[in-house]
């Protein structure tokens, strides 16, 4: 099943999201490799592909795991949690429709 990562960022997370990063997208190339990433990316801090210094907010992933368990289990070992990235998560299941 699906499952939708919901993270929101603590204040000015851009130093600590940089720091974080290498590790945190080679978790997600894992799961694309693995065929179950559907969509990953942050939400820009302002109206902008390239937000620059106002940097980022939180995350959406959307992967395919076998239970909600295994999605919350996933979630809780992102390395942006270890270096305080993020303030909040939220693993819910994930329903596609469209495309």
């Amino acid at each position: 099943m699906l499952y939708a990562i919901i993270s929101q960022d603590v204040a000015d997370s851009l130093e600590k999201r940089l720091s974080a990063r290498p590790a945190h997208l080679e978790r997600l190339t894992d799961l694309q490799q693995q065929g179950r990433l559907i969509l990953a990316g942050p939400h820009p801090a302002i109206d902008s592909e390239d937000p620059g210094k106002d940097g980022f907010t939180g995350s959406l992933v959307v992967a395919e795991f076998d239970s909600l368990t295994d999605a919350q289990a996933w979630a809780d070992k992102d390395p942006y949690i270890e270096a305080g990235v993020y303030e909040k998560v939220i693993v819910k299941p994930f329903k596609k429709v469209l495309p």
